[in-house]
């Protein structure tokens, strides 16, 4: 019989706000992470504290905001009204405490529940924030939300507003590191969305004049097929055109929250764009022909807006406001209106853009036959030759509080991947297995995509056939060796992956997984050293008898080793383009022909594998002389 388990007065316990947070952080800032990742929680961190600036410059006080970050410190000030000096501890401090209730004052404000800095604050091992009005200062310091400073208020000369310095907690964002082109995305985006805002990084200062057409601009990959239309109305903006890649890519904001994960406004979007095109030419063209290439942004602002996590990634809401028109005919009946007049005022817009929706007419009917062909092909060659090792968990799962864990490994040859499935977390890591290097799809139509085996599976197991949002997997990782092949074999997937699914890279879905290329060890101890450097203060602090592995290929590591590498210490370098990058130029220089320029960049930059050996053998050299 099962022995009682005791149930009394004494299980019932009270955390604190602070206690509260801290043991569930997810619940207050989504996933945690080391910054590899756009959305980890120490940009959330950040972001909160930002999103209190720009209700401030919303409702009309303060143009300017300064963000600094160094050594994972971030101070973030801004010149509005600031914290009235009597509330300052409070408002940082105590849940449900916040200026945000009144909806009169912040009727459209993006964050409505009073957590935020709080947040912040308790998941941080420094937090510091002071407010300045009339003159008069208010300070206060804190410890993983614990009240340590707490002076009187004193005079300044200052300028009105808040400052607020915090560093998250090493204890529970581990070996985090801050990426650049992350914060200043998302800088960006603040600025695309706030014209008239300027936003100081570093020194370095951000502002927009023309709002979403400024994004797509600054985002487009190429010369698009026709200037961008940008359409304006009461709480709401757009931007669209169509470009030269597949595929459909689209920026959405609601309140100047960027939700990635889109949710209604996005859907009402997509479905309306292709109804009004629909009815301007009066023809029933399939909506995918209308939206294939299309390149979108739209922003809208909601009375209380719901989402669907605390960090903001998805609207919920069905109407524009409580009670008021919904969703999907506040953006129908925009669109009807202005998108039509355009399109009759700019014929030539008009004539470019029908070119394009026959042209991705006539190519879905070229490719119907093929890709019939290609799904019961993959659906054969996944049950028989098991090429995806698949994990129980999707990102599709909405429910499921795993989903954001989800990842396939890309690996080639079996050893490698037969490391990976042995040492995998089975609920939310897959392996898929290439069989040699892939083809070079440089300049090629998305036809090889069905014909190509390797790449028609690939395409299956990632479900991204018809539309990005049924993406199985949050993190698609390249895991392949740390050799000139395994090298060019990244660089053929990456090929693939830009030039017919770009959205993957664009929304920070690719990376590459980093394993360590020696093991150094003794008797007592085993160090794995990703780099020369670590591999020489291995040496150093192990001593001269210490054995060192070089590892070629990842199938010369155990399973047994591989679990470090992809468990909770996983190392994955983000695959991002910088601003302004062309993705055409991009794969030109590196998959098209062999250029002057690129013999150049390849010989400057090889490292043959006997450079590495020798200078293994004379470091060893030096410690043994030194001792």
């Amino acid at each position: 019989m099962a022995q009682e388990n005791n149930y009394t007065e004494d299980n019932i316990r009270s955390l604190d706000w602070k206690e509260h947070i801290r043991l569930r952080p997810g619940m207050y800032i989504g996933k945690l992470g080391d910054g590899a990742s756009a959305d980890d929680g120490i940009y959330i961190l950040m972001k909160e504290v930002i999103d209190n600036c720009i209700d401030e410059f919303v409702m009309g006080n303060g143009k300017r905001i300064d963000i600094k970050t160094k050594n994972g410190k971030v101070t973030i000030r801004d010149y509005g009204r600031g914290i009235p000096l009597g509330k300052v501890v409070d408002v940082v401090s105590k849940i449900n405490t916040g200026g945000k209730y009144d909806s009169k004052a912040f009727k459209k404000s993006v964050g409505l529940n009073g957590v935020g800095t709080k947040a912040v604050n308790a998941l941080s091992s420094h937090f510091m924030v002071y407010s300045v009005r009339e003159s008069e200062k208010k300070s206060a310091t804190f410890e993983r939300g614990v009240l340590k400073e707490d002076p009187k208020i004193e005079k300044t000369e200052e300028r009105n507003g808040t400052f607020v310095e915090f560093y998250p907690d090493e204890q529970i964002f581990k070996k985090f590191a801050f990426k650049v082109p992350y914060i200043e995305k998302m800088i960006w985006n603040y600025c695309y969305l706030n014209r008239g805002l300027a936003i100081y990084f570093n020194g370095e200062k951000f502002e927009s004049k023309n709002g979403l057409q400024d994004l797509l601009e600054n985002n487009q990959d190429g010369d698009p097929l026709y200037p961008i239309i940008h359409l304006e109305g009461e709480d709401i903006e757009v931007a669209f055109t169509h470009g030269r890649t597949y595929g459909e890519d689209y920026y959405s904001f609601v309140n100047g929250q960027h939700t990635t994960q889109g949710g209604t406004h996005h859907s009402a979007f997509r479905e309306s764009v292709a109804r009004v095109i629909k009815d301007f030419y009066a023809k029933n063209y399939e909506s995918s022909d209308i939206r294939q290439s299309i390149v979108a942004a739209i922003a809208v602002k909601v009375v209380e807006p719901i989402f669907e996590s605390q960090t903001k990634t998805k609207l919920g809401s069905q109407e524009i406001e409580p009670g008021g028109k919904s969703m999907r005919a506040f953006i129908n009946d925009f669109l009807k209106t202005k998108l039509d007049n355009y399109l009759h005022k700019n014929t030539e817009t008009a004539e470019i853009l029908e070119k394009k929706i026959k042209q991705s007419e006539k190519e879905r009917k070229e490719l119907s036959g093929i890709r019939k062909l290609a799904r019961d092909r993959a659906k054969k060659s996944n049950l028989h030759n098991k090429k995806l090792r698949d994990c129980r968990v999707h990102l599709t799962d909405m429910k499921n509080d795993r989903r954001e864990e989800t990842t396939l490994f890309i690996t080639e040859g079996d050893s490698a991947s037969g490391s990976i499935t042995k040492s995998r977390d089975v609920n939310t890591q897959a392996v898929f297995s290439l069989r040699g290097k892939p083809l070079n799809t440089y300049g090629l139509t998305k036809k090889v995509v069905y014909e190509n085996e390797e790449f028609n599976l690939v395409q299956a197991a990632l479900d991204i056939e018809d539309d990005m949002d049924n993406l199985r997997y949050n993190k698609i990782v390249i895991a392949t060796d740390a050799d000139v092949d395994g090298m060019h074999i990244r660089m053929l997937l990456l090929t693939f992956f830009l030039r017919f699914f770009p959205d993957l890279v664009k929304r920070n879905h690719v990376y590459v997984l980093q394993t360590p290329l020696f093991r150094v060890r003794t008797k007592k101890k085993t160090r794995y050293c990703y780099s020369e450097e670590e591999r020489r203060e291995a040496l150093v602090d192990l001593g001269k008898t210490a054995e060192i592995t070089r590892f070629k290929g990842l199938g010369e590591i155990s399973p047994d080793e591989f679990k470090y590498f992809i468990g909770e210490d996983i190392r994955l370098e983000p695959v991002m383009l910088s601003k302004g990058a062309s993705i055409e130029e991009v794969l030109c220089f590196y998959m098209g022909k062999n250029t002057p320029s690129r013999q150049e960049f390849i010989i400057d930059n090889l490292r043959v594998e006997s450079d590495i050996a020798e200078e293994v053998a004379s470091d060893k050299e030096k410690i043994e002389k030194a001792s």
